[in-house]
């Protein structure tokens, strides 16, 4: 599993709000709370294309 480079965490923001993403390293995914979106993570890289979001549940 590779983790997301913590200076680059420092620029992303969600595509769909423009507000701080936080790093899930269990399910490698960047997520937006604000926008209710996990943005996944392949390989080490970040996916940020809203149509590859998934919604967050409720329990998220």
């Amino acid at each position: 599993m590779s983790d997301v480079d913590p200076k680059l965490l420092e620029v992303l923001v969600c595509p769909q709000t423009r507000t701080n993403l936080r790093y899930d390293k269990a399910k490698q995914e960047l997520i937006s709370d604000k926008a209710r979106l996990a943005y996944p993570v392949r390989d080490g890289v970040p996916i940020m294309l809203i149509d590859e979001a998934r919604e967050l549940g409720a329990d998220e």
